[in-house]
């Protein structure tokens, strides 16, 4: 009876054991999670597939403030990629919309210029989003939006570097003139 009575004290000390090492494990903290960013993100639902970018309000406000405002009224809805090189795709015209136009494309914006140069330090890398503009004036940038599809030092300095794509590069390696923006819009906000 004796030897039960060890078994039996034994059993409920390996219990606790297991027990006591289970909760010390489940209140181990857990891996640091990546920081989530604060930046809004702009998803552009082409035809060849999405392409998500991060905007860096904290490097060029207004104009990445003036995007916003253009993405959220639907302005870049039916868009169509008009001009496509080795290192450079751009979009925001809206004259692309209307295919006997062609001749004119890159020509148009919304016609309201930020009227601000914002242009920074960063460099321009594979997935920047820059700002073109006319007249040779970084005020001038209006809706037109280029992203480089490899490093593009000879535009630092000289352009407004609003953001970075995030996800689908693959995308805008595949993307030809006249490909369609079909809409964009602002991650987590109504489409």
């Amino acid at each position: 009876m004796r030897t039960k009575a060890v078994l039996v004290a034994l059993g409920v000390m390996g219990l606790v054991s297991v027990g006591a090492a289970f909760r010390q494990q489940a209140k181990a903290p857990a891996a640091p999670a990546a920081p989530a960013t604060t930046n809004p993100i702009v998803v552009l639902e082409t035809i060849k597939g999405d392409v998500e970018f991060e905007l860096y309000p904290q490097d060029a406000p207004k104009s990445v403030d003036h995007i916003l405002k253009l993405v959220r009224r639907d302005f870049y809805r039916g868009l169509r990629f008009h001009w496509v090189q080795p290192g450079i795709v751009q979009f925001g015209d809206p004259t692309t919309r209307n295919m006997t136009l062609r001749e004119n494309w890159g020509k148009g914006s919304s016609g309201n210029p930020i009227g601000v140069s914002e242009v920074g330090k960063k460099s321009f890398t594979r997935g920047s989003i820059g700002l073109q503009y006319f007249f040779g004036d970084p005020k001038e940038a209006d809706s037109q939006i280029f992203i480089c599809k490899g490093d593009s030092p000879n535009l630092n300095g000289k352009y407004t570097l609003i953001g970075k794509v995030v996800k689908g590069m693959d995308v805008v390696d595949k993307l030809e003139v006249p490909d369609m923006l079909k809409v964009a819009y602002v991650k987590g906000e109504k489409k």
